[in-house]
């Protein structure tokens, strides 16, 4: 979570390139397979909207805008919260399910476009957050563009899912020796990263593009980690 800084209008240094397994290239593979992307696509934990309310403060009469909403999983706490919501989402079969889901929210629209391009009124929002979905946007368009959309003082929250390896559990070391010897390839297995190897900035820049909001004119910038359990029965 950040700030917008009205002293600072710096642009960034360009960052270096990295293959991540989500380049922008695959961005609407998603919406040919929304059904099970809802589906299987966590949710979010409650204190996480908490935190981010508590913030940025109460929601009356602020507007907010959610960068690559799909189908909605992080949209409800804000409309509930009272924000007047625009979700700008680029595949438009995950945009007709975000429409249908909220439909008695008259506190809701729903765009569809690239957020690169959409064309949105400057110095306007009070919040943009996108929830594990900006990896997908160019971090040298998105974050100068985020800036400018929010109001001076407004707030800028991207949070996404990271997996934490249970490294010691017996259950989890099972698993893990089934996927040395069954993991499909020639892809590679994804690299173990501990809690605190999530804030170095090349773990930020695998998640989000860049590697600090500061080079974007960002201040009072945090980050929380919240854990959550899921569980999955064979089949699934």
């Amino acid at each position: 979570m950040a700030i917008r800084d009205a002293a600072s209008e710096e642009e960034p240094e360009a960052n270096k390139k990295m293959v991540a397994g989500y380049e922008r290239e695959n961005r609407l593979n998603f919406n040919d397979n929304v059904a099970n992307y809802d589906r299987y696509r966590p949710d979010y934990p409650v204190e996480l909207f908490e935190d981010i309310f508590s913030y940025y403060g109460p929601a009356k009469n602020k507007k907010a805008l959610e960068v690559g909403a799909g189908t909605g999983k992080a949209s409800a706490p804000f409309l509930k919260a009272g924000y007047d919501l625009t979700a700008v989402e680029i595949g438009a079969n995950m945009a007709d399910v975000l429409r249908e889901r909220y439909k008695d929210y008259s506190n809701f629209e729903v765009i569809v476009a690239p957020f690169e391009d959409v064309l949105l009124k400057e110095d306007n929002y009070d919040l943009i957050y996108a929830a594990t979905a900006f990896h997908w946007i160019d971090a040298e368009v998105g974050c100068p563009k985020a800036f400018r959309l929010l109001k001076s003082g407004g707030g800028f929250a991207l949070f996404r899912y990271n997996n934490v390896p249970a490294d010691g559990e017996s259950y989890y070391e099972e698993i893990q020796e089934l996927y040395k010897k069954y993991y499909h390839k020639p892809y590679k297995r994804p690299i173990k990263v501990t809690r605190e190897g999530y804030r170095t900035p090349t773990q930020i820049y695998m998640g989000f593009r860049f590697e600090d909001m500061r080079a974007y004119g960002f201040t009072d910038i945090i980050m929380n980690f919240y854990d959550a359990e899921r569980t999955f029965d064979a089949k699934e």
